[in-house]
């Protein structure tokens, strides 16, 4: 028994130890059973990865497919029509991976848009856009676009496109299942754009103008930029404007003008902001041109007679029955030099004020509508000297102005009657008369020449009954103090005398008529008006 009791203690020693044992085997047992069941696990996960992989793949190929379809550049056509408002069809396209070009895009509205054409287009498809339905088109460019529209309501048969240069309808496919059904511009590059319009004034042409797009955030969104170019304006008045910068929006189908710089002639400045409809045709654009040498605005002999800068604010509507601008125009430290009608008012004023006469106002609103133009309010004086106002319009060539000239007393003091029967005292310390200009710029017409020869014509039978009258005085003075037959010589010796200084008064009369006559001819410009009728004695003076 002694001996058996150390080996029952041995054997509880040793029982925890196996069963720990027993328990970590059991644990092994279990981890290679696990190991040995989930291999399914990752070669499910292995499987996946290479169906996505593959899936991604077909996709590609099939999304490249479907691009080099004739049925994507269909669909391209239909988009780009459809901003456009017209049909449009871009010719075969030719591929590089995803970056794809094309000869040409032709559309037209056979409306307002008789043609528009676009010559080496290339562009990138991007895929960014799937899950918003829109293909991405990157950096778009495009080498030249000619465009010609017709803004006059409506093609006439000799200008509408013929049916053999329209390009084709470009039907919009339907969607098919996941695929896009919209596209979004991302930047667009026109290397050089021109246009050529057709207005109810006449014709409206640009040239050489790049054109730059970006996105603004909304949809059909896009700051606009426009550098370079010269435009020709449909009126004769209106000089080539040279392009610099503008700059602007477009959204659906407005375009919105923030800032336009422009130049004109040599020196002129212009700013400009405004808005136009596509839709509706209709626009309004306002602003200012600085700087302008009054040389710019004149003939070439006029050029050399008028001195000073120009600067002008306008408004310019764009309407379907025709367009209309206006705006007030003023000329400053403006200087009037080597003008016959100067030089002769010197000569009778006896004063050298009149040979070079500084211009203290020079100012007129204008407005232009249905090719006439006229100037209100116009105002053109040097203090204390010389003013005219009044309304002058031009149409055609042809000139019909209603003035009120203004001359400072004693200027015409030699011209019998000028300043008593023509010219009234009025505002400004200044004698006025009423001036009608007509006729063309070749050959003006005016009314004061005749007013002022008619005038001073009768001033001289007004002075001639004086002379008589005083020389029957003298004469019977005479009489009443020598003999009859010395008396009578005297008489006669008297109406000698007193015939003798009538016909020198009208012969300096019309000496001095005459020159009024060319004076106010060169003042206007023109050929001398055909001389008025010689006015009619009184009719205390005729012969019995």
């Amino acid at each position: 028994m002694a001996t058996g009791k150390p080996s029952s203690l041995r054997m509880l020693a040793v029982a925890p130890r196996v069963a720990s044992v027993s328990a970590m085997s059991r644990r092994r047992e279990r981890r290679r059973a696990g190991e040995t069941s989930r291999p399914w696990l990752g070669r499910l996960l292995a499987s996946v990865g290479v169906i996505v992989f593959l899936a991604i793949i077909v996709g590609y190929f099939g999304l490249r497919g479907y691009l080099h379809s004739e049925t994507f550049r269909r669909f391209l056509s239909a988009e780009a029509g459809q901003a456009l408002k017209a049909d449009g069809q871009f010719s075969l396209f030719r591929w590089d991976g995803l970056q794809v070009s094309t000869d040409s895009f032709e559309a037209s509205d056979g409306k307002m848009l008789e043609r528009l054409r676009a010559d080496n287009l290339r562009t990138e498809i991007g895929f960014g856009g799937l899950k918003r339905g829109v293909w991405e088109l990157r950096e778009s460019d495009v080498g030249r676009i000619d465009v010609s529209i017709d803004a006059r309501g409506g093609n006439s048969p000799d200008v509408a496109a013929s049916p053999e240069s329209s390009p084709k309808p470009a039907t919009k496919p339907g969607k098919k299942g996941w695929l896009p059904s919209d596209v979004e511009l991302q930047g667009l590059t026109v290397r050089e754009l021109s246009l050529r319009g057709i207005l109810h004034d006449g014709l409206v042409t640009a040239n050489g103008m790049k054109v730059r797009l970006d996105p603004a955030g909304g949809k059909k969104a896009y700051r606009a930029s426009i550098d370079g170019g010269e435009v020709h304006l449909p009126w004769s008045w209106a000089p080539p404007v040279q392009l610099q910068q503008v700059k602007g929006r477009w959204q659906d189908g407005e375009l919105f003008v923030t800032d336009a710089n422009a130049t004109l002639w040599k020196h002129g400045r212009l700013q400009a902001d405004g808005e136009w409809n596509q839709r509706t045709g209709l626009g309004a654009f306002q602003g200012t041109v600085t700087d302008l040498d009054c040389a710019d605005l004149l003939n070439a002999d006029w050029a050399k007679r008028l001195t000073g800068k120009a600067e002008s604010t306008f408004t310019l509507e764009l309407r379907q029955s025709g367009h209309t601008a206006r705006g007030r125009l003023q000329v400053r430290d403006g200087v009037l030099t080597a003008l016959p009608f100067l030089d002769s008012l010197a000569a009778y004023a006896d004063t050298q004020r009149f040979r070079v006469l500084p211009l203290s106002e020079a100012h007129t609103a204008w407005e232009y509508a249905n090719r006439e133009v006229v100037f209100r309010d116009l105002v053109i004086a040097s203090e204390g000297l010389v003013r005219l106002e009044g309304t002058l319009a031009i149409r055609d060539d042809r000139l019909d102005g209603n003035f009120r000239l203004g001359l400072a007393p004693g200027t015409l003091a030699q011209i019998p009657g000028a300043e008593i029967d023509v010219f009234l005292p009025g505002e400004r310390g200044l004698l006025w008369a009423p001036l009608r200009i007509t006729g063309t710029f070749e050959d003006p017409k005016e009314d004061l020449t005749h007013r002022l020869i008619a005038a001073a014509g009768m001033r001289m039978f007004d002075v001639l009954p004086e002379t008589g009258e005083r020389v029957l005085k003298f004469s019977r003075t005479v009489v009443d103090q020598v003999p009859l037959e010395k008396g009578i010589q005297a008489v006669e010796k008297g109406l000698e005398k007193g015939l003798e200084t009538g016909v020198k008064a009208i012969d300096k009369a019309d000496d001095l008529l005459n020159g009024v006559n060319r004076t106010l001819d060169g003042l206007l410009g023109g050929d001398s008006p055909e001389p008025a009728p010689p006015p009619q004695p009184p009719s205390n003076l005729k012969a019995e």
